[in-house]
């Protein structure tokens, strides 16, 4: 009898201690859930959850970073996405509308725990917040880098990604040294373009593709552009009239998904005679990189990758 009063005893305690430790992990759990970080951005300042799992993007950048550094998201906007990220228009995530007209019943359905936005939703963001944290990550293009790095570091701080993040900007760091370099030993002076069906549009220093000169070191051939986010209405007499050593054209029919028809534009009679031309040296960027998705730390690799090989 006693024997098994013994025996009940030690299950009891047994029950005890399974049903404290059960308590202890659902308590740690839960704190752990709670954990949260507070990130400053452009619009504002905003806690987030450490971590989390439900994720809304709306800048194609900042999928980017986040398929470099596998965090997973919930949604996007899934119309004209870049082609290197077309494993994001599966069914496997839900689309959230579009760039400029964000889904939010389908957003509300979600309930994210954060959302990631820039420029072309920033007059939406109120309305964002109230459906969750929402954190600004667009890059200003006047301080590209720093703008970039800042985005990259608030995504490592989120999702607790900090080291890598420091080895991949180190990487992009070190890029960018051996590009300008490059820029220095060529001694070319550059033109940025953005052909629109029949037109182009001209970008200089500190513009939305300004970071050729400010960032790489491309010398550019007017330093008076007109800063703008269309850039500065340009003919083709007067791109014969800067005569570039360099021309980069970014293909913005392309870009939208209204086919490439930049070549066409660009290489006509009357740029016959201009250096670029003769030289070769007139070169198609990668729209998806600089029209749609710059500021993520794929595309500004690969932007890097491409000034560099004009330079070379």
């Amino acid at each position: 009898m006693k024997k098994l009063q013994f025996v009940f005893m030690l299950s009891m305690i047994a029950v005890l201690a399974a049903a404290c430790g059960s308590n202890e992990a659902e308590e740690e759990g839960k704190a752990k859930e709670k954990e949260t970080v507070t990130i400053e951005h452009e619009l504002g300042e905003t806690e987030v959850e450490k971590d989390p799992e439900k994720v809304v993007v709306f800048d194609f950048g900042a999928l980017d970073t986040l398929n470099e550094l596998d965090v997973e998201v919930a949604g996007v906007p899934q119309d004209n996405m870049p082609s290197y990220l077309e494993e994001y228009e599966s069914d496997e995530y839900e689309n959230v509308g579009s760039l400029k007209e964000p889904d939010f019943e389908k957003i509300a359905e979600i309930d994210p725990d954060v959302i990631l936005i820039s420029g072309r939703q920033s007059d939406l963001y109120e309305q964002l917040e109230e459906l969750a944290p929402t954190v600004y990550v667009g890059v200003d293009t006047t301080r590209y880098m720093d703008s970039f790095e800042e985005n990259v570091h608030k995504i490592g701080k989120i999702f607790g990604k900090e080291e890598e993040v420091e080895t991949e900007l180190t990487d992009v760091e070190e890029k960018i040294e051996d590009v300008q370099e490059d820029a220095e030993k060529s001694d070319k002076n550059g033109l940025i373009v953005l052909a629109n069906d029949d037109k182009i549009s001209a970008y200089g220093p500190e513009s939305r593709f300004g970071l050729i000169h400010d960032v790489f070191g491309v010398p550019a051939t007017d330093e008076g552009i007109e800063v703008s986010t269309h850039g500065q209405n340009v003919t083709f007499e007067y791109v014969v009239e800067e005569d570039p050593d360099l021309l980069y054209v970014i293909d913005r029919s392309a870009a939208i998904g209204e086919g490439s028809a930049a070549e066409q534009v660009i290489e006509n009679d009357l740029m016959e005679d201009t250096k670029a031309m003769q030289n070769d040296d007139i070169y198609y960027l990668d729209p998806d990189y600089w029209y749609l998705s710059g500021g993520g730390l794929i595309s500004v690799s690969e932007m890097i990758d491409e000034i560099d090989a004009s330079l070379n």
